[in-house]
C-alpha cells in the first residue's frame, strides 16, 4: 500500500502515442468489467485529447504509466446528466490499468492527491459516479474522502453519486 511520503503521482495529458497502452488497459478484465466497449471508450478518449470539456490524463508512478484519469466539467457538455451539480464542479473517472497494482491503495491515493490539487486551483466540488456494484471502487473513493449523496440511472448506466467538497477541508487518512 502506498504511503503518503512514498507515493507521489504525476498526471500528464494523454497523447496519441498512448492509444495502444490505453487499448490494452481497456481490454484487461479488471477494467473491461466496469468500462464500456473498449473500442468505443478508446475512440472517446482520443476525441477528448483536444476537448475543452474533458481532460484525459495518464497517471504515472515513478515515471511509469499505471492508470487513466479523466476530469470533466458537466456544465460544458450539452445535456450532461450531472448539470444539476453546483457551478465549478468537476467529475472524475479513474482506472488503474496495471492489474498488479489493483487493491493496493493506489486508487484512493491518486484521488486524494489529484482532488487536493483541484481544490488548490479553486474547484469547489468533485464528483465521481461508480457503478453501485463496484464495491472495490466505492471503498477506494470513500478512503479518498468521497461520500455518497444519490443513486441515479444515467445514460452511462447505474451510478452511485459521490462527492468531496472543498469546504470540508483537508482529508485525514
Amino acid at each position: 500500500m502506498p504511503t503518503e511520503a512514498a507515493a507521489r503521482y504525476d498526471f500528464r495529458p494523454v497523447e496519441r502515442k498512448d492509444m495502444p497502452l490505453l487499448a490494452r488497459w481497456l481490454a484487461a478484465p479488471h477494467v473491461a468489467e466496469w468500462w464500456g466497449d473498449a473500442a468505443e471508450e478508446l475512440a472517446s478518449i482520443a476525441e477528448h485529447i483536444d476537448s475543452i470539456s474533458v481532460e484525459p490524463l495518464i497517471v504515472e508512478l515513478d515515471g511509469k504509466p499505471i492508470g487513466y484519469l479523466q476530469s470533466y466539467d458537466p456544465h460544458l457538455e450539452d445535456d450532461h446528466p450531472y448539470q444539476d451539480q453546483p457551478f465549478g464542479t468537476l467529475g472524475l473517472d479513474l482506472t488503474i490499468g496495471v492489474a498488479d497494482l489493483v487493491g493496493k491503495g493506489h486508487g484512493s491515493a491518486i484521488l486524494r492527491q489529484f482532488v487536493d490539487e483541484l481544490f488548490e486551483e479553486g474547484v469547489p466540488r468533485v464528483i465521481i459516479d461508480p457503478d453501485p456494484a463496484n464495491k472495490r471502487a466505492i471503498r477506494a473513493y470513500e478512503k479518498a474522502g468521497f461520500a455518497a449523496f444519490d443513486t441515479r440511472l444515467s445514460i452511462y448506466g447505474p451510478a452511485l453519486m459521490m462527492a468531496r467538497d472543498a469546504e470540508e477541508g483537508e482529508f485525514d487518512a
